[in-house]
């Protein structure tokens, strides 16, 4: 019953900024893992970051250190992922999911029992 909706994407210049949002309802999520994932044609889906509900702990893929922030709202039960110095590599449909804390790993999408639709994000030269 959990349901997530991802909101932000669009059409940026490099080295411009996005930022993405996830709403979430429908579960506990002090006992969740949110995560986003990246999908560009003809590659495979692809861990970006992942956050930890409570504490808060983050990680991050290391193509996207430095540059990419996801961070929450407990209040709103939102997630964001604040995307800074893009590049047209950065070019996907990025995917909003969440898993129980114990399930699988935070980089692989297999443990991941929750996915958004997607929102489209494309980087122009």
């Amino acid at each position: 019953q959990v349901q997530l909706v991802e909101s932000g994407g669009g059409l940026v210049q490099a080295g411009g900024s996005l930022r993405l949002s996830c709403a979430a309802s429908g579960g506990t999520f002090s006992d969740y893992s949110l995560g986003w994932f990246r999908q560009a044609p003809g590659k495979e889906r692809e861990f970006v970051a992942a956050i930890r509900w409570s504490p808060g702990n983050t990680y991050y893929a290391d193509s996207v250190k430095g540059r990419f922030i996801i961070s929450r709202e407990n209040a709103e039960n939102t997630v964001y992922l604040q995307m800074n110095s893009l590049k047209p590599e950065d070019t996907a449909v990025y995917y909003c999911a969440a898993k129980q804390f114990w399930s699988g790993n935070y980089y692989s999408s297999g443990g991941y029992r929750y996915w958004g639709q997607g929102t489209q994000v494309t980087v122009s030269s």
